[in-house]
């Protein structure tokens, strides 16, 4: 039975693909419960079952990451149950059409994730881990958007308010076909995951600002991975793409680095083009 000084663990997204593969390493290396939140009751409990099978014991909570009440629910969960939280793996995301337009990819990979942050975070103790899983692609859509947008997004002093509003602008100008007009890039998978990318910057500088006791937050690239988002294209086995999310979510106590940063195989990738 769970006590309030048992430590916690969340993976969003864990019941299939990378973020499956992130549960079974946490079950494996975490000294404490591992809670694989998901959209779908069925599935997440299908989950959980195929887990245990292999001797691990992952607790399943449902979480519609896209639903503030959701969120908010699991957050009354965790503080009931841990009273804290100790690791925070942001995995869910979404890969939507650009005909479909930007609205439920950034929704999904960018504003339900910072929603989740901002209703989560209180909840976290000293020495507390967060990985936000973001892409390479981001990378290639940073390179691509305008000399003021890359500065804005390369730049220290960026807010997170100011973050939003050019992730809405993106989405606005998109619906109406003026996004590449306005500087950003063609992909709105990219542009969702440069927004966690530099919302994950934002995030630890806010954190070291405030003297916040070892609480680190790196957004991270698990690679190629063969899953439904790369439609089974990738060479990586989900456990292979578990590696380095993982490897950030049991960072050492008083780690300096990596800290707000992008890593990529486990080593920090330069942000600034």
């Amino acid at each position: 039975m769970a006590t309030k000084q048992s430590k916690v663990a969340v993976v969003t997204g864990g019941n299939k693909g990378v973020g499956f593969g992130i549960v079974r390493a946490l079950c494996k290396n975490f000294e404490g419960d591992v809670i694989l939140a998901a959209r779908d009751e069925g599935r997440g409990m299908a989950a959980v079952e195929e887990l245990s099978k292999e001797g691990l014991h992952p607790k399943f909570h449902h979480l519609d990451i896209l639903d503030h009440s959701s969120i908010v629910r699991l957050r009354d969960f965790l503080q009931s149950t841990y009273h804290g939280l100790d690791l925070l793996v942001n995995n869910m995301s979404s890969t939507a059409p650009f005909s479909e337009q930007a609205e439920m990819t950034c929704k999904t990979n960018y504003f339900a994730t910072l929603d989740a942050c901002e209703v989560l975070f209180p909840l976290l103790r000293p020495h507390a881990r967060v990985c936000n899983v973001s892409s390479t692609v981001c990378q290639w859509s940073l390179a691509k958007c305008s000399d003021v947008l890359k500065a804005k997004f390369t730049g220290t002093d960026i807010t997170m308010d100011e973050l939003t509003g050019i992730m809405k602008k993106f989405v606005e100008s998109a619906q109406h076909n003026k996004h590449q007009e306005e500087g950003f890039s063609d992909s709105s998978y990219g542009m969702s995951k440069v927004g966690v990318t530099v919302m994950t910057m934002i995030q630890q500088r806010d954190f070291d600002r405030r003297g916040a006791d070892d609480i680190v937050v790196n957004a991270c690239c698990p690679g190629y991975v063969d899953t439904d988002m790369s439609s089974h294209k990738g060479t990586l086995t989900i456990d292979e793409g578990a590696e380095t999310p993982v490897y950030l979510a049991l960072l050492p106590s008083n780690v300096k680095e990596p800290k707000g940063r992008f890593v990529k195989k486990k080593e920090i990738s330069d942000w600034k083009i």
